[in-house]
């Protein structure tokens, strides 16, 4: 991606030198996630376009650095050639400032680089739609479980462990009413998530069809076409829902910013929404603090991405519960790296509900 607005390039590069602790990666599979959308748009802060997009990956290990002890997994197992895995695409936080150290939000430390996203092209193997990747020293790398085939994980992709993390802030209690704003893999994943946390019902709101249906097939009770309503008719269905209260639980994961207000007025009265689909800057939203937060006690909590907690249990979770979701069935189609420019439109236009890229 040399930068926003441009087509995609193909580039032929050098395969890396490993420092003692690297790791190259032989690519099995790549997601095309909303957010390549954004950097294609010009979306996000701080990029150094050209970068090779791909920032949640499948790969097979084709070699280690020579020297020192050896580059280990998150459970401290030596890697070893051979082995299929996944890896946090967040690499260098410091482990050392306020954020990593007493906030516990590595998310927000300053040194924080991503993979896919802000590392540049012109530095090496950086991202997932390549035919190798290079993970540096440090980077948390995750095996896949056997029984887990890398396309049934990559269908969740980013969207699970970020879904995971909204799931989680939003404290989904046996019975609960939880409604998911948006029907992208971020929404999916979480109207999944809020069935295994005991929802007692789960209303799934977005568009288009392709995606309703799939969150039908995957257990939401009720959707609703935001193509085919109102906002107020909308507020209205849930309210009928719920016996005029509202959701217990409402999860925002569609990146529009006008569905914030939407739904906080989806939510009861000291109820709990979380924010997790602004990852980007797509403009402001308007609410009136008084009726929409004061005086309904409402508890808002913001969520941004995820961190290798989040994708140590998203792995745990899909492989748990593989029979139950047949979570291939998610994916819309596979490209080539040919074909990336293609994917990323599909994407962007909403045409699919997931797309890998496969090398």
């Amino acid at each position: 991606m040399p930068e926003p607005d441009v087509p995609l390039q193909l580039r032929q590069v050098e395969l890396p030198e490993l420092e003692p602790g690297g790791v190259l990666l032989q690519t099995l599979g790549s997601e095309v996630c909303g957010t390549d959308a954004h950097l294609w748009k010009g979306q996000l802060a701080g990029v150094p376009y050209p970068i090779i997009p791909g920032h949640v990956s499948v790969g097979r290990i084709a070699a280690i650095g020579a020297g020192g002890d050896g580059p280990r997994d998150v459970s401290g197992a030596p890697l070893r050639v051979g082995q299929t895995v996944t890896f946090l695409d967040v690499y260098g936080t410091c482990g050392r400032c306020w954020y990593c150290t007493v906030a516990h939000a590595t998310t927000r430390c300053p040194e924080r680089r991503v993979y896919g996203v802000t590392l540049s092209a012109d530095d090496g193997l950086f991202g997932g739609w390549a035919e190798y990747i290079h993970l540096k020293p440090g980077v948390h790398v995750i095996p896949l479980p056997e029984e887990l085939d890398w396309r049934a994980f990559l269908s969740g992709g980013c969207g699970m462990p970020t879904a995971l993390h909204a799931v989680t802030l939003g404290e989904i209690a046996f019975g609960d009413t939880v409604v998911v704003q948006g029907a992208g893999p971020v929404g999916l994943c979480a109207a999944v998530l809020a069935q295994l946390r005991g929802a007692g019902s789960v209303v799934v709101v977005g568009g288009p069809d392709v995606r309703l249906r799939a969150a039908s097939r995957f257990g939401a009770d009720a959707v609703i076409d935001i193509g085919d309503t109102t906002p107020e008719e909308r507020r209205e269905t849930i309210l009928a829902m719920t016996g005029g209260r509202g959701a217990d639980v409402t999860i925002e994961a569609t990146g529009v910013p006008g569905a914030v207000p939407e739904g906080m007025r989806f939510t009861r009265d000291a109820g709990r929404y979380v924010v997790v689909g602004q990852y980007t800057d797509a403009g402001p939203a308007t609410f009136n603090p008084h009726l929409d937060l004061n005086q309904k006690h409402l508890d808002v909590r913001g969520c941004w991405g995820s961190d290798v907690g989040h994708l140590y249990r998203a792995v745990r979770v899909m492989a748990r519960y593989r029979q139950q979701f047949p979570w291939t069935d998610l994916i819309s189609r596979e490209y080539s790296l040919a074909e990336a420019q293609s994917a990323l439109e599909d994407v962007a236009r909403q045409r699919v509900v997931k797309a890998l890229i496969v090398p």
